[in-house]
């Protein structure tokens, strides 16, 4: 279960220089967090990238930098290993409550695709992952995407303490399934000579109508909900309700709203599990216009 209030006490930012790495910084620069929160910025090499330490160590001397003169409280670390597993293994050390990760890092000289780690962290780690895409201007409209579940009911909770600058707007939208049509029942219905009743057109339709109600009632009580914990944080918030694929109206919605940051929920299971986030959540990741953030609370063992 998710602490709220320490949603942002220890940040662990893993760092790779690359243009997403540093959108990440000006976005922690721009959340006011509380004196006692500490950043980790942390650089990952791997051994065919010795030779370069000495430069790596360089470039994160200026990240630590660029926070400190955001008034931010930062210590630094290097370490040799598989970026994903020590990004994550540092995290629990640093007993970090969010990690923040750039969505795609360097890889030339350096070796490390961040696409594929950020995948691997925001996958099977077992707290918030912030991913941050450039080009960053600042957090000026946040969508929660809500469907119900204890990991969407954790995340509004954690973001009602989260650090947002002033100003910030607030959307939240619910997403039900589409509509099948009777075209759409009736090519699956039997058919043949063998079938001596006729088709119940009448009774599917009333019943795909109900099934429709009952998801837009239920649909409308989740965002009503989740307003009014929002608001409970002094968070003002738009409840939007829609149908369709979940991931394409999101990135639709947000493209149309011109939001900075998405926050959906989700859960973690650790290192050695297979995927367990939602293809919702998945395809956020990759699609999204904008920076995205699993807010994830720890699963028990056994």
């Amino acid at each position: 279960m998710i602490t709220p209030s320490l949603c942002t006490l220890n940040i662990l930012l893993a760092d790779d220089g690359s243009p997403h790495s540093k959108a990440a910084i000006k976005l922690l620069g721009d959340l006011p967090l509380n004196e006692q929160s500490l950043i980790k910025a942390l650089r990952v090499f791997t051994p065919a990238d010795t030779a370069d330490v000495w430069l790596l160590e360089r470039t994160l001397d200026l990240t630590e930098k660029a926070l400190k003169e955001q008034g931010k409280r930062v210590e630094s670390e290097i370490v040799l290993g598989h970026p994903a597993e020590k990004i994550i293994e540092v995290s629990e050390k640093h007993n970090a409550s969010m990690i923040v990760i750039g969505a795609k890092g360097l890889r030339a000289t350096f070796g490390i695709l961040l696409g594929g780690v950020v995948q691997q962290v925001v996958e099977h780690a077992d707290l918030p992952v912030l991913v941050v895409r450039e080009p960053y201007n600042g957090l000026k409209r946040v969508l929660f995407t809500v469907d119900g579940s204890e990991q969407s009911n954790n995340m509004i909770e954690c973001m009602g303490d989260f650090p947002f600058p002033e100003g910030v707007e607030f959307d939240v939208l619910h997403v039900a399934p589409p509509i099948p049509s009777e075209q759409e029942i009736l090519q699956f219905w039997p058919s043949g000579l063998d079938i001596s009743y006729t088709v119940p057109v009448d009774e599917i339709r009333e019943r795909i109508e109900e099934r429709a109600k009952e998801e837009e009632t239920r649909g409308k009580k989740i965002l009503l909900e989740a307003r009014e914990n929002l608001l409970e944080h002094g968070l003002e918030a738009q409840i939007s309700f829609m149908r369709g694929d979940g991931a394409t109206e999101i990135i639709e919605y947000a493209r149309d709203r011109r939001t900075d940051l998405i926050v959906s929920g989700g859960r973690g299971l650790g290192p050695v599990r297979s995927w367990v986030l939602g293809s919702v959540s998945r395809k956020l990741l990759h699609y999204a216009p904008c920076s995205t953030m699993v807010v994830k609370s720890k699963q028990e063992e056994g």
